[in-house]
């Protein structure tokens, strides 16, 4: 099994810069992807960066151009580096990671959540 941790969530002035780390903890060998979410009051909880295991990276619109999404393999640790932050990206940032058989045959299908930090910007 696996166990996701994620830090870095701060409170911030509108521009500024906020780096967020996850780190998976246990069996890790199985790991694919990693990623976070983010959540707001009253919205729906939302994909803003993904990176898989060979480097391909997905960002939502609202985020391109501003996050940089990163990862250690050996560290088995991901990073979202934040930039030029707007009252809108205020949230919990959720970081989750995927098991896959692609990674190899014994491997299942699983996601792991961690249990999120908080990002505040304000104007």
């Amino acid at each position: 099994q696996v166990q996701v941790a994620e830090t870095g969530g701060e409170s911030v002035q509108t521009g500024d810069s906020l780096t967020l780390s996850c780190r998976a903890f246990g069996d890790t060998k199985c790991v694919s992807s990693m990623g976070w979410h983010r959540q707001a009051p009253g919205k729906e909880r939302e994909l803003v960066a993904g990176i898989l295991s060979d480097g391909t990276i997905y960002y939502a619109d609202s985020v391109e151009g501003r996050f940089t999404i990163s990862r250690d393999n050996e560290k088995m640790t991901t990073f979202l580096q934040m930039n030029d932050l707007k009252p809108e990206d205020t949230a919990v940032y959720y970081c989750n990671v995927d098991s896959h058989p692609s990674v190899q045959v014994s491997c299942i299908r699983e996601d792991y959540w961690g249990q999120g930090t908080q990002v505040t910007v304000s104007s």
